[in-house]
């Protein structure tokens, strides 16, 4: 049991610096409404200082001692780094093995970059996710053989992204899809299975455009 509660420690050390930026940008930008890469900066700023915390610690526990001032400034910059360098891949890169058709990488950029954010950080451990579907016309709707929807967050919004993508759940097992609807829900997105011309999990973000719209 007590190396079960260690491990269980250990993950929760690793992915709460993760957790923090995507769900407090979330929080932000939706209670506050405040634009995405001003809430993404609200994030950002606080898991820099988390992680400077923790590089503190990490140098509190090798030398015995916390070290000057000066040496804190320069842990939390090496902390600032790791955080603006992740989430520039993150906002601006995916594999083409994570996306159904080369059009739907090219979607990337389109999506809200708080998306974007937790998509990637999500393939970090699931690298066999796949986007199916980002932005969309009411035309390509019919072209599923669907009803054009009014109110459909895979739209641009008037910030000029997209607020919503589909996932394939075909082909994955039971527990992945539901871990994977479930780190989405407690991030602060709203999650639907849909069956429509495929299973697919769809996946958005609140817009102040369409706020009852999913």
């Amino acid at each position: 049991m007590r190396f079960l509660l260690r491990i269980l420690y250990l993950i929760l050390l690793l992915t709460l610096p993760f957790i923090l930026f995507i769900r407090l940008s979330v929080f932000a930008y939706i209670n506050y409404e405040i634009g995405g890469w001003v809430a993404l900066a609200v994030g950002g700023v606080a898991t820099t200082l988390l992680m400077a915390v923790y590089f503190s610690v990490m140098y509190s526990k090798i030398t015995g001692k916390i070290g000057t001032w000066m040496a804190m400034k320069r842990r939390a910059y090496a902390a600032g780094f790791v955080v603006f360098a992740f989430s520039a891949y993150s906002l601006f890169y995916i594999s083409g093995k994570n996306v159904k058709h080369t059009e739907v990488r090219s979607e990337f950029r389109e999506l809200h970059p708080i998306l974007r954010l937790a998509v990637s950080t999500l393939i970090i451990v699931d690298r066999n996710l796949l986007i199916t579907d980002a932005n969309r016309y009411p035309e390509d709707y019919k072209k599923m053989g669907l009803k054009a929807k009014q109110h459909s967050l895979h739209y641009k919004q008037s910030d000029g992204y997209v607020h919503a993508l589909d996932m394939r759940t075909l082909g994955r097992s039971s527990f992945v899809n539901t871990a994977v609807e479930w780190y989405f829900r407690l991030m602060g997105f709203n999650t639907l299975r849909h069956i429509g011309t495929a299973d697919h999990l769809h996946v958005s973000l609140y817009s102040k455009d369409r706020p009852y719209a999913k």
